[in-house]
């Protein structure tokens, strides 16, 4: 992450970075998470291509590795310092597309120029869920 700039709209805070050749897409985003301490937020905007990515399918096990240069075309979710949860679709150069979670592995090509607005008054907590058997995040109201 080379250049940050954050910006203040009303009550939300606007974190606008750049993303460089080699950087790991989802830890970038769990790093600036933590850094800034953002309790609630999500990606406004997520633009820039990957030489490499691995993202999960709907299975919710089979994590599947992207081996070309794609385009970004979507990159939308949850994210704070406590837990991320992202979604990604990609245009390969064929321009056929390909989406699902993102996992860590998308590595960035030339840069990804990346927006994540933080919610104020609202924190993201995890959860057991016993109908879904994952721990799944919820949103609280900050006190």
């Amino acid at each position: 992450m080379k250049s940050e700039i954050i910006s203040v709209c009303g009550n939300t805070k606007y974190h606008c970075v750049r993303l460089r050749r080699g950087e790991d897409l989802l830890k970038s985003i769990e790093e600036l998470c933590k850094k800034k301490d953002i309790s609630a937020g999500f990606v406004a905007s997520g633009v820039g291509c990957i030489s490499k990515g691995k993202i999960r399918d709907a299975s919710g096990i089979t994590i599947r590795e992207i081996n070309e240069d794609c385009e970004i075309v979507s990159l939308n979710g949850t994210v704070s310092a406590k837990r991320c949860h992202l979604h990604i679709a990609l245009s390969k150069e064929d321009l056929s597309t390909i989406g699902g979670h993102l996992c860590e592995g998308c590595l960035i090509n030339t840069t990804c120029e990346l927006i994540i607005a933080e919610i104020p008054e609202i924190f993201i907590d995890v959860e057991d869920d016993p109908e879904t058997g994952y721990d799944e995040l919820i949103f609280k109201k900050a006190v």
